[in-house]
């Protein structure tokens, strides 16, 4: 790919590393966090890479607050799939398809 995406947690270098509870999407940018914790709060930065021309580009901060007041946002199930109708490959080479489940 020409683009490739990560996140910086704060301040550089402290890259998100994705684990069972982040992901981050190669296709979108896009940072999943689930069950997300107190030690996930903080500012969270988008840095796009072009691989052509090895060049960065960071977005705006985007802060993630954990609230305390125990409401939580309820809305219902959706599940997002934007899988292409044909999805070519080479015998033997894997296939990664993203599909999120978000809701309660």
């Amino acid at each position: 790919p020409e683009l490739t995406y990560a996140w910086i947690f704060n301040e550089y270098p402290s890259f998100v590393h994705q684990d069972n509870r982040r992901f981050v999407s190669q296709e979108t940018g896009n940072l999943y966090i689930a069950k997300v914790e107190a030690s996930d709060v903080g500012n969270y930065t988008c840095v796009v890479t072009n691989t052509v021309t090895n060049s960065r580009v960071l977005g705006p901060p985007t802060p993630l607050i954990l609230r305390n007041d125990g409401v939580m946002g309820e809305y219902e199930p959706k599940i997002e799939v934007q899988f292409p109708e044909t999805v070519p490959s080479a015998k033997g080479t894997t296939v990664k398809l993203e599909c999120f489940a978000l809701g309660k």
